[in-house]
């Protein structure tokens, strides 16, 4: 049986892996060995953010407005890379990416643009990367899935601490992770002890996705008064639903009536 039939428009395979890319009804989404959508765009415009859990990411605008450096471990259609592209321009951002198939598929077929002074594309391992590095991002995003579950060496307690060490004073750590999976308190155990309990968790709206911020220091107990003020500038700004973030914060976390306790 053919997995997309004439929905699929290109696949690559690299060893073990095969890359296939769908489109219908002019959204173009990227699948790693599966059916499972890894990355999503809207041909008509490619710096959108169409999958919700890309947008949650976002939400570390609510802590750090003005990052100088992102690191986001894996690149999929590039959907977070062009976003921080297009709306960040005082932000350099690198990616690496593993798979270079992966690489050229988001270049030629996601409109990836190409390297300039604010965006590198890097092929390597994330894992590798990061390892040994102080200060170097405000903000690293890791979304490291192969076409079934988390990739299990930028999952580990040792990867996160090496993310916890690349992270500046006041950075943090954005991680996508799947809130069906039966490991996920685990997963998220790890981060809370790397980053000292500094952590909270914003679920998607649909049902799946949950996005993880680990903060290298205290937030110092943010009023919700004070995040709903910058969800609505934020909202105006870029079109995202920080609003709605600052709502689903209050459903994962410890708070009272008046703070967001991290």
């Amino acid at each position: 049986m053919r997995l997309f039939g004439a929905k699929r428009i290109h696949k690559a395979k690299l060893g073990d892996i095969q890359v296939d890319v769908s489109e219908e009804k002019g959204v173009r989404s990227l699948h790693l060995g599966s059916a499972t959508v890894q990355s999503s765009m809207k041909v008509s415009a490619p710096t959108e953010l169409v999958l919700e859990y890309t947008r949650c990411m976002m939400g570390f605008l609510l802590f750090c407005p003005d990052p100088d450096a992102m690191l986001m471990i894996g690149l999929g259609g590039g959907s977070t890379a062009k976003w921080a592209h297009h709306h960040l321009p005082d932000t350099h951002v690198t990616v690496v990416e593993i798979n270079p198939q992966v690489i050229q598929i988001a270049r030629s077929l996601f409109f990836v643009p190409e390297d300039d002074a604010r965006l590198e594309v890097r092929l390597g391992d994330g894992a590798e990367y990061v390892a040994g590095r102080e200060a170097m991002a405000d903000v690293i995003q890791v979304d490291g899935y192969d076409g079934v579950a988390v990739v299990e060496q930028l999952n580990s307690e040792s990867f996160y601490q090496h993310c916890f060490d690349a992270l500046t004073a006041n950075g943090v750590l954005v991680v996508n992770l799947w809130g069906n999976d039966k490991h996920f308190d685990a997963y998220l155990q790890r981060i809370e002890r790397v980053f000292n309990g500094a952590v909270a968790c914003l679920p998607a709206m649909t049902k799946g996705n949950i996005t993880v911020f680990g903060f290298k220091r205290s937030q110092n107990s943010p009023k919700w008064s004070e995040l709903k003020e910058r969800a609505r500038e934020l909202e105006a700004e870029y079109g995202l639903e920080f609003p709605v973030f600052v709502s689903q914060l209050m459903k994962r976390n410890l708070h009272t009536d008046k703070r967001l306790l991290i």
